[in-house]
């Protein structure tokens, strides 16, 4: 089922910061659609994890969109992340936000996988790492840019508290919970 998609128009309906559009399309020889498309750039995000210790790292941040859905402080637990920069790998920019964030500097990436995180509305695309820290990977305090008005309390935990987490729904972002899986499939926090 490969059908050609042709745009027949599209337009902006708004362009603050990203950009949303209302996209006019036909799939084949079919009725013409209209979708909203939010075209965010892509990201990268990183679950930093310590073996011996059987801990992890975490953020904590504002998320004002989830505060208007129910999240009662708006603060949520999540991996370290960030949008990627013009003409910026995604390794680069996951170095960058992890000493941004955390203040870790990050040795060994390796990269879990690259998911649509909202294929329905939004065009970003984020790829996963894990990598692993000692507590002389620690270069920075973290908390993120004072000039882009980020408030980050950095949290290390042991995994099986944050895997507990996710069960109870204190851990609630999906680039994290795929992150805390990944660790247990793989058995990279067992023994």
């Amino acid at each position: 089922m490969n059908k050609q998609i042709n745009i027949l128009d599209k337009k902006v309906l708004s362009d603050k910061k990203y950009t949303l559009s209302e996209v006019h399309f036909r799939v084949g020889d079919g009725r013409g659609q209209r979708k909203e498309v939010y075209y965010r750039g892509n990201s990268a995000a990183v679950l930093l994890y310590n073996r011996e210790n059987k801990t992890v790292i975490l953020t904590r941040q504002l998320r004002l969109p989830t505060y208007l859905n129910g999240n009662s402080d708006g603060q949520l637990l999540e991996a370290c992340a960030g949008m990627i920069d013009a003409g910026e790998s995604p390794e680069t920019c996951i170095r960058r936000e992890a000493i941004e964030e955390t203040g870790y500097l990050l040795e060994d990436l390796e990269q879990v996988c690259t998911c649509y995180m909202s294929p329905a509305s939004v065009t970003e695309k984020m790829t996963l790492y894990i990598a692993a820290y000692t507590a002389a990977s620690r270069i920075a305090t973290g908390g993120g840019l004072q000039e882009e008005h980020e408030d980050i309390e950095v949290l290390e935990m042991a995994y099986d508290k944050a895997f507990a987490m996710i069960g109870s729904g204190e851990i609630c972002d999906a680039k994290t919970i795929i992150l805390l899986l990944h660790l247990r499939a793989y058995g990279m926090m067992v023994g």
